[in-house]
């Protein structure tokens, strides 16, 4: 696990090979096995393997434009119906995306995460694309594939200058 973690990095260049349907299944299902509030699981997922579609949202992210490549994409959501504990749905749909982040290269799946939420115009553009229902709010698009480009793992990010013992300092 500790190699899952350390090697993942953003990929968005992929091949136009497709990613399996019960590969798909499985990096779902590991973000729905995040943790979340109360176990409240807040979320939901859209796949998207419709060209046309990923055309479109490629262009509602001004750094996304490589999401029209994709071999298949998965919008997560919040749905603010099913909070309990308000507020908290931000965490817990960012544990799910990085699950989703490690189930991918597990699977040898390169993966990145782009933002929806909390940018305004994003969040309207793909609650739109998507009609989604108001209460429920677009969080990230995650692109799927298979790296286009050699995926060596730079050096460890590890920087002991940002740990500190008992206090600041």
């Amino acid at each position: 696990m500790l190699n899952i973690i350390n090697s993942r990095r953003s990929v968005r260049v992929w091949t136009q090979q497709p990613v399996l349907e019960e590969d798909v299944h499985k990096i779902i299902e590991a973000g729905m096995n995040a943790p979340s509030a109360g176990n409240e699981q807040p979320w939901y997922f859209i796949v998207v393997n419709d060209r046309e579609i990923l055309a479109k949202a490629s262009l509602l992210n001004p750094h996304g434009g490589f999401v029209k490549n994709a071999a298949v994409a998965i919008l997560l959501c919040a749905d603010l119906r099913l909070e309990r504990s308000p507020g908290y749905w931000v965490q817990d749909c960012s544990a799910a995306a990085e699950n989703m982040l490690l189930a991918s290269h597990a699977l040898g799946i390169g993966a990145v995460w782009t933002s929806v939420y909390p940018i305004e115009e994003r969040m309207r553009g793909f609650s739109s694309l998507f009609n989604l229902p108001e209460e429920v709010i677009p969080f990230a698009l995650i692109p799927l594939g298979y790296s286009a480009r050699a995926t060596d793992c730079p050096k460890s990010r590890f920087n002991p200058s940002r740990i500190f013992r008992n206090r600041w300092e």
